[in-house]
């Protein structure tokens, strides 16, 4: 049977998107759907783990071009004030979605990759070929990756197990000016949730935060519910207070699920936040994105040349390879999230790591990975 392509993605976030540049530049035929326009901002901390960069650039992607923040530092404090720094083992950079979808969206666009501005409202797959109906045409392809974000209309379609149970988190993201230090990522916990504070391009702050909808819901608006309950931590409230709104909103998205999705779904291979979903509070979710793209991609181009004999292998050691990179990621950030919205906990967290800091440098590297290590050919 004729193929439209040799894999179409669903979805043109940081995963689908790498993973567009990654195939074509092998010579694959890729299609990639995507709903929305580029550029566009995403509700997303926005720092990435310099961790990535040696995969960017194998990619031909320089993010430097985009003048990113460099970030050296992590700051967290508590509700009640009190707070502990420490150097990132790594190291990372501030770069908005709005810039750095739309860099990796031309790229995509240069190797050839056809983008087709649809929304997918089903996927199945029969006879080793996958159906992709969109509202106005229907693909083919042998292989699909799934790139479609946190919550999508097609984990309804595939059944996934954590889209049928309610999720109690709810992110706001918005733009801001003002003063903060240019090499500092800094995680501020409130009531409820807890807050990142970074720079990104252009010395513009990016103020993203995850919270719980029911103490959300009991305030009018988002300014009431900031001033009532994040406002209760000093380091935040004054964050706030010397920092000007760019956006005319902040934006928002609701039923975000942290609940474990399987890196294979009905024989689609998934990607970045459709395969699994760290923690804002861990702050890598971008390059574990992108990292994912990466293995998937490989292992897809191995596939193509005969090295995995079969789609069951290929299936088999994506997993394999995801659960490798991710799963002890994923499993400490869940427990991180434990901690530090418990209040008891995190004060005795604090009072741990103020006496021993080098707890600190350890505990990041938990939900860090090491530099990617590229085979230049």
């Amino acid at each position: 049977m004729k193929t439209d392509a040799d894999v179409i993605i669903v979805g043109g976030g940081l995963a689908g998107l790498a993973a567009a540049i990654h195939l074509s530049q092998k010579g694959l035929k890729v299609s990639l759907i995507e709903k929305s326009d580029y550029p566009k901002h995403k509700v997303c901390g926005e720092y990435i783990s310099n961790e990535i960069l040696p995969y960017l650039l194998s990619l031909g992607v320089d993010v430097s071009e985009l003048h990113p923040t460099n970030i050296s530092k992590f700051e967290f404090t508590s509700s009640n004030g009190k707070a502990v720094t420490a150097k990132l083992p790594l190291g990372g950079f501030g770069i908005s979605r709005y810039a750095l979808d739309n860099f990796l969206y031309q790229k995509a666009l240069a190797n050839n990759c056809i983008i087709i501005k649809e929304n997918v409202i089903d996927v199945s797959f029969s006879n080793e070929i996958f159906t992709i109906t969109t509202l106005n045409q229907i693909l083919l392809a042998k292989i699909v990756l799934g790139a479609f974000g946190k919550r999508s209309n097609i984990d309804q379609v595939l059944a996934r197990n954590f889209i049928t149970k309610k999720s109690p988190w709810l992110a706001v993201k918005a733009h801001y000016s003002g003063n903060i230090d240019n090499d500092l990522v800094s995680l501020h916990n409130f009531k409820g949730g807890y807050c990142g504070v970074s720079k990104v391009e252009n010395n513009i702050i990016n103020i993203c935060y995850l919270a719980d909808y029911a103490t959300f819901k009991q305030y009018k608006n988002i300014e009431d519910y900031q001033q009532n309950i994040l406002y209760k931590n000093k380091h935040l409230k004054s964050v706030f207070e010397n920092s000007k709104l760019l956006f005319d909103k902040p934006i928002t998205i609701s039923q975000i699920s942290f609940d474990k999705k399987q890196p294979v779904e009905n024989h689609l291979l998934m990607i970045g936040d459709t395969a699994g979903l760290i923690h804002p509070l861990c702050g890598n979710g971008m390059a574990m994105a992108i990292h994912s793209a990466k293995i998937a991609s490989e292992l897809i181009v191995d596939y193509y040349s005969g090295k995995i004999i079969s789609r069951e292998l290929l299936e088999k050691t994506y997993t394999k390879q995801w659960y490798k990179h991710f799963g002890k990621r994923l499993f400490m950030g869940r427990i991180l999230a434990q901690i530090l919205t418990n209040k008891t906990i995190t004060n005795v967290l604090f009072a741990i790591v103020a006496s021993f800091p080098e707890i600190m440098p350890a505990i990041i590297k938990q939900t860090h990975g090491k530099p990617i290590v590229i085979k230049w050919e």
